[in-house]
C-alpha cells in the first residue's frame, strides 16, 4: 500500500504525457496543413503571410485565433489581405475545431471544395467578394451548427443544394451578387432564427419559401433583382422585427397586403417594377417607421390613401408608373421630413395642393405625365431647397408664376407640354442655379431669361411655342410667330475693388452686361506708378491698369497660342505665360460658349470668391481675374511641376517623385484642408479634391487648385446642393442624398492619398460594395502594402513606417458612412504622430 501514492503520480504522469504527445501531433497536422496551403498561394501572398512558420507560436501567426484551453486553432480570419489561390489546396479535416472561417474580399478562385463540410464545428463561414465558381458544395448541409453563412459577390452559380434544408440554426445568409438559379431553399428558415437574408442580383425563380413567410425573426430582407414569381398577397406574413423588406424588379402580382403595416420597426419597403394591382392598402400608414415607401412601375390603381399623411418619417415617396387616380391628398403636406415626391405617371388629376409648398426638405418633385389642371400654384415657390422640379405633360394653364425665381437651388425645371401663356418673368434672370430647363409646347412669348439654362438649352426645350425670342446655344431665334426681338450689349469698362462678394461679380455679369471687366485681388496693398512697371511684380498695381495687364497677357501667350497650353480641364484651359518684366504666371482661360457668354459662370464666381477671401501656404494663389467679350480668365501664381495627375502618369517624372516627397505631398493637401474646414468661418469644402486639382512647386510642396466648385457651410442652412466634382473621388453618400459637408472631401482626400502612394487611381478597392449591410467594405492595411507604385523601391524603415501609417489613414478616410470618418484636423494630429 505504500507504494501506492508512487504509481498514482507515475500514472498522472503517462496521462499527461500522452494528452500532451496527442495534442502536439494534432497541432503538428493543422501546422502542416496551413503551410502546405500557403506554399500553394500566388501573387506575393507568402509574403503577406510572412508570420506563417515554424519558428512561430501557431498562435500567434497573421489571422489565426486559438482557444485558450486547448490550444487548437478556433478561428481564421485573413479578410482583405489580398490572397490568392485555390481553396481545395487547404485540408480542412485538420482543422477539426475550428469555429469561424473568414477569408472575406481577397482573391480567392476555383470551385468550393467538398471537404469544407468535415468542419463540423463551424458558426461562420465567409467566403464573399471573391472569385469563387461552380455551385455550392452538397456538403455545406453537414455544418449544422452554421448561423452565418455569406457567399455574396462571386461567381457562384447552380441550383442551391436541398442539403442546405439542413442549416436550421442560420442566422445570417448572403448569396447576393452571384448566378444562382431555381427556388430558394424551402427550410430557409425553419429553425425560426433567421434574421438578415441577402440573395439579390441571380436568377432566382419560383414562390417565396414557406418557412419565410411567418419568418418572425427577420430584420433585413433583400431579393430584389431575380425572377421570382409569386402572390405577395401570400408571400409575406407578419414580421415584427423587420427593418428593410426590398424585392424590387421581380414578377411578384396580386395586391399589396395590409400586413405591410404590421411591420411595426419597418423602415424601407421597396417593390418597384412588378406587377402588382389593387390599390394602396390605407393600413400601411400604421408602419410609423417607414422611411421609405417604392411602390412605382407596377399596375396599382386606385386613389392616393390620405392615411399616408401619418408616416411622418417618410422620406421617399415613389409610387409613379401606376395607374393612380384622384387628386393629391392635401395630408401629402404633413411629411415635413420627405425628401423625394415621384408621382409621374399615373392618371392623378385635379390641382396641386398649395400646401405641398410646406414641405421644407423636400429636393425632387416630380408630378410629369398626369392630367393635373389649372394654375400652378405660387406656393411652389416656398420649397427653399427644391433642385428637380418636374410639372410636364399635365394641363396647366395660366401665367408661369414669379414665386418660383425664388428657388435659389433649383436645377432642372420641366414645364414642357402644358398651356401655360404669357412671359417668363423677367425674376427668372437671378435663377443662377438652373442647370436644365424645357419649356416646350406651351403658349409662351417675349423674351427668354438671359441666364446659361435658357440661353445654352437645346431648340427642342423651347419650340412650339407662342413668340419667345432671344439668344439661344449662339443663335439669334425667335419662335412660332417671330419677333423683332434683339438683345444689345452694353459697351462700358468697370473697375472693381475688393473685397468682392459673390453678388457683386454676378451683378456685374448679369445685371449690367458687361463686355469688359477686370478686378483687383486682395494681393494689392498699395499704387505704385506706372514707371515703375517693367521692374516690380505686375500684379501688385493691377487696379492701376487693368487694360495693360490685360493686353501684357494676351502678348504673353500669343492669344493663347496652343504652344503655352500646359493643361485642360472642365471648366477652362491653362497657359504659361512669362510676362515683360520676367514674371511667369498661369492663366486659366475659361471656356466660351459660341455667342461669346462663359460656359460656368457659377465656377468662375465660386473660384474668385473662395481664393480672395483665404491664404495659406498650400493653396495656390489668385494674383487676379478678368471678363472680356474674347477672353475670361484667372490669373494664379505659376507652379513648376504641375499636377500631381500629371507626373503619375509619366514614368520618368513619377520616379523623381520618391516616397518622402508623396508623404510629404499628401501633408501639404491634409494641412489646405484642415485650414478651409476648421480655421475658415464660414468653413469651405472643395467639392473636387483629385489628383488633377493638386499642383506641386520647384520644390515638390503641393498646392490644392481649381476652386471652381468650392461652397461656403452656412450653419444655418442644411447644405443641399448638386452633384459636382470628380467621379471615383465622390464620396458615396453623394449618389443618394445632395447635403454637402467636410467629409466629402475628406473621402476624396482618402483616394487622393491611394491614388499618391500606389501611382495611379485605386478604382478597384474603393469600389467594392458589402452587399449585406450597403456599406464600402474596410481596408485592411497589409492588402495595400503590394499596390505601392512598382516604379520606387519598396520603402523602408521610417519612412515606410509612415507610409503604413498613411495608409491606414486613408482606409479611415474611406468609410462608407461620413460619420465614421475622420476630420481633417484629426487626420492632420495623426499624420504628426506617425513620424
Amino acid at each position: 500500500m505504500r507504494h501506492l501514492p508512487c504509481l498514482l503520480v507515475l500514472f498522472c504522469l503517462f496521462v499527461m504525457a500522452t494528452s500532451a504527445h496527442a495534442t502536439t501531433k494534432i497541432q503538428g497536422s493543422e501546422v502542416d496543413a496551413l503551410l502546405k496551403w500557403k506554399a500553394s498561394l500566388e501573387n506575393n501572398s507568402k509574403t503577406l503571410l510572412s508570420s506563417w512558420n515554424i519558428g512561430n507560436n501557431l498562435c500567434g501567426w497573421e489571422g489565426i485565433t486559438c482557444d485558450d484551453e486547448s490550444k487548437f486553432i478556433s478561428k481564421i480570419n485573413l479578410t482583405n489581405i489580398g490572397l490568392k489561390g485555390m481553396l481545395q489546396n487547404l485540408n480542412f479535416s485538420s482543422l477539426p475545431k475550428i469555429r469561424t472561417l473568414i477569408l472575406r474580399n481577397n482573391l480567392f478562385y476555383g470551385v468550393v471544395p467538398q471537404n469544407i463540410g468535415v468542419m463540423f464545428n463551424l458558426n461562420t463561414l465567409d467566403l464573399s467578394t471573391n472569385k469563387l465558381s461552380g455551385p455550392i458544395p452538397t456538403t455545406i448541409g453537414n455544418l449544422t451548427k452554421l448561423k452565418t453563412l455569406s457567399l455574396f459577390s462571386n461567381d457562384l452559380s447552380g441550383n442551391i443544394p436541398t442539403e442546405m434544408n439542413k442549416l436550421t440554426n442560420l442566422e445570417t445568409l448572403q448569396l447576393a451578387y452571384n448566378n444562382f438559379i431555381g427556388p430558394l431553399p424551402h427550410n430557409i428558415c425553419f429553425g425560426g432564427k433567421l434574421v438578415k437574408l441577402s440573395a439579390s442580383n441571380n436568377q432566382f425563380t419560383g414562390p417565396i419559401p414557406e418557412s419565410l413567410k411567418n419568418c418572425s425573426s427577420l430584420v433585413r430582407v433583400r431579393l430584389q433583382q431575380n425572377n421570382i414569381t409569386d402572390n405577395l398577397a401570400d408571400s409575406f406574413g407578419v414580421y415584427p422585427n423587420l427593418d428593410y423588406m426590398e424585392l424590387s424588379d421581380n414578377n411578384f402580382y396580386g395586391h399589396l397586403s395590409p400586413n405591410w403595416g404590421k411591420c411595426r420597426n419597418l423602415t424601407s419597403l421597396k417593390i418597384s417594377n412588378n406587377n402588382l394591382t389593387g390599390s394602396i392598402p390605407p393600413e400601411l400608414a400604421k408602419a410609423t417607421k417607414l422611411h421609405i415607401l417604392d411602390l412605382s412601375s407596377n399596375q396599382i390603381t386606385g386613389k392616393i390613401p390620405m392615411e399616408l399623411g401619418k408616416l411622418s418619417s417618410l422620406i421617399q415617396l415613389s409610387i409613379s408608373g401606376n395607374n393612380l387616380s384622384g387628386e393629391i391628398p392635401i395630408q401629402i403636406s404633413s411629411l415635413q421630413e420627405l425628401v423625394t415626391l415621384e408621382l409621374s405617371t399615373n392618371n392623378l388629376s385635379g390641382s396641386i395642393p398649395k400646401q405641398l409648398g410646406r414641405l421644407p426638405m423636400l429636393l425632387d418633385l416630380n408630378l410629369s405625365q398626369n392630367k393635373f389642371e389649372g394654375s400652378i400654384p405660387n406656393e411652389i415657390g416656398q420649397l427653399n431647397v427644391i433642385q428637380n422640379l418636374d410639372l410636364s405633360m399635365n394641363f396647366f394653364y395660366g401665367t408661369i408664376p414669379s414665386m418660383l425665381a425664388q428657388l435659389k437651388y433649383l436645377e432642372t425645371l420641366n414645364l414642357s407640354h402644358n398651356n401655360l401663356s404669357g412671359t417668363i418673368p423677367v425674376s427668372y434672370n437671378e435663377m443662377l442655379s438652373l442647370t436644365t430647363v424645357d419649356i416646350s409646347y406651351n403658349q409662351l412669348e417675349g423674351p427668354i431669361p438671359n441666364i446659361p439654362a435658357f440661353k445654352n438649352a437645346p431648340i427642342e426645350a423651347l419650340k412650339n411655342n407662342k413668340g419667345l425670342c432671344g439668344n439661344v446655344s449662339g443663335l439669334e431665334l425667335c419662335s412660332t410667330l417671330g419677333s423683332n426681338f434683339q438683345s444689345h450689349k452694353t459697351n462700358k469698362i468697370l473697375v472693381l475693388v475688393l473685397p468682392l462678394t459673390l453678388g457683386t461679380l454676378l451683378l456685374a455679369l448679369f445685371v449690367y452686361g458687361l463686355s469688359y471687366i477686370l478686378f483687383q485681388t486682395l494681393r494689392t496693398k498699395e499704387y505704385k506708378h506706372a514707371e515703375e512697371i517693367q521692374t516690380e511684380n505686375l500684379f501688385a498695381i493691377w487696379s492701376f491698369d487693368g487694360q495693360m495687364v490685360y493686353e501684357n497677357i494676351i502678348e504673353a501667350t500669343e492669344q493663347f497660342d496652343k504652344k503655352h497650353l500646359i493643361g485642360v480641364g472642365g471648366q477652362g484651359s491653362v497657359y504659361k505665360a512669362e510676362l515683360s518684366t520676367g514674371q511667369v504666371i498661369a492663366v486659366k482661360k475659361l471656356h466660351l460658349l459660341h455667342n461669346g457668354e462663359l460656359s460656368n459662370i457659377k465656377a468662375f464666381a465660386s473660384e474668385i470668391q473662395t481664393l480672395t477671401e483665404i491664404r495659406h501656404r498650400n493653396i495656390v494663389k489668385l494674383y487676379g481675374y478678368c471678363s472680356h467679350p474674347l477672353h475670361s480668365f484667372l490669373v494664379y501664381e505659376f507652379l513648376e511641376k504641375g499636377s500631381v495627375d500629371k507626373i503619375l502618369k509619366d514614368d520618368e517624372l513619377a520616379t523623381a517623385f520618391d516616397w518622402n516627397m508623396r508623404v510629404n505631398a499628401i501633408k501639404d493637401v491634409a494641412n489646405a484642408l484642415c485650414y478651409m474646414h476648421h480655421d475658415c468661418s464660414p468653413p469651405i469644402v472643395h467639392r473636387d479634391i483629385s489628383s488633377k486639382n493638386v499642383v506641386l512647386d520647384s520644390e515638390y510642396v503641393a498646392h490644392v487648385s481649381d476652386f471652381g466648385t468650392a461652397k461656403f457651410l452656412n450653419p444655418e442652412s442644411s447644405n443641399w446642393t448638386s452633384f459636382v466634382g470628380t467621379f471615383g473621388y465622390a464620396a458615396p453618400e453623394l449618389a443618394y442624398t445632395m447635403k454637402v459637408n467636410e467629409k466629402c472631401d475628406v473621402y476624396s482626400f482618402g483616394v487622393l492619398i491611394l491614388e499618391i502612394l500606389f501611382g495611379k487611381h485605386p478604382g478597384d478597392i474603393v469600389s467594392t460594395l458589402l452587399q449585406s449591410s450597403g456599406i464600402y467594405l474596410t481596408i485592411d492595411t497589409m492588402s495595400l502594402i503590394d499596390k505601392l507604385d512598382q516604379r520606387l523601391p519598396h520603402p523602408t524603415n521610417d519612412i515606410g513606417k509612415e507610409v503604413v501609417s498613411i495608409i491606414r489613414i486613408a482606409t479611415h478616410c474611406l468609410s462608407e458612412s461620413s460619420h465614421s470618418r475622420p476630420t481633417m484636423k484629426q487626420v492632420c494630429k495623426e499624420m504628426t504622430m506617425s513620424k
